[in-house]
């Protein structure tokens, strides 16, 4: 069953030895040292330090035009690969949906990429999926990986995909919460939504343990989002 598997989704395929992540955004690996004619993303390809993934995307490689107070790292700039179909979410939506992918913690940009490809790879390859199933993916790094994004329906929440957005925070809370900075995170990702009328003023917040046979997103994670001001006590 989706509900039961998709917090099982942290088999991460190693993309070590393999550019690619980087072919996949359009870009080229080479040596830094070269020049560029966009900018310079780093973990996106096999070698030394030295030897990262020139694209036409900014070396940022964040959308921060849309929303100036989260990060959030573009498809293109961790190395999504493209999905096989897509459908158009309508928006606003009321709902907003915490997951966790029970698999290694991230903190750093490389590692946090290197888990939101692995997991793409789990839900495309072992699972079938057109695409990751999340619409957004949160790292201990403080920052934002879009998923399936703001434009597209998800395949996070059984029943509840067309309704709302999921943010999943990578690792496994049972025993700890993540750190303020993926907290913040959410917050301010939720925020950003609103501000650009992806998400009602007015939304509710739930677990995915909420609506599924599952312990997701992790005792720990649940019992924080519990104390936010919109988590909903009433089932939708």
């Amino acid at each position: 069953m989706m509900i039961a598997l998709l917090c099982f989704a942290s088999l991460v395929v190693s993309t070590l030895g393999s550019d690619a992540p980087c072919h996949n955004t359009g870009g080229t690996c080479q040596d830094d040292h070269l020049h560029c004619s966009g900018g310079y993303v780093s973990g996106l390809c096999s070698g030394g330090t030295h030897r990262r993934c020139c694209t036409s995307h900014s070396s940022t490689g964040t959308d921060s035009g849309m929303c100036s107070n989260v990060k959030i790292y573009s498809r293109a700039t961790w190395g999504a690969r493209h999905p096989k179909s897509v459908t158009t979410m309508h928006t606003p939506a009321s709902l907003f949906f915490v997951h966790h992918t029970e698999g290694n913690f991230c903190h750093d940009f490389t590692s946090c990429a290197a888990q939101a490809r692995g997991i793409q790879n789990y839900h495309m390859d072992s699972r079938g999926w057109s695409d990751v199933g999340y619409s957004f993916l949160v790292g201990e790094d403080g920052a934002v990986y879009e998923g399936r994004g703001w434009h597209h329906v998800g395949a996070h929440t059984q029943g509840y995909n067309s309704r709302g957005f999921a943010a999943s925070v990578m690792g496994s809370f049972m025993h700890r919460k993540p750190n303020d900075a993926a907290l913040n995170a959410i917050k301010n990702l939720i925020q950003c939504g609103i501000n650009h009328g992806y998400i009602t003023s007015t939304y509710h917040l739930y677990g995915h343990r909420d609506v599924g046979s599952t312990d997701c997103p992790g005792d720990a994670l649940y019992h924080e989002i519990r104390t936010w001001p919109h988590y909903s006590f009433v089932k939708p």
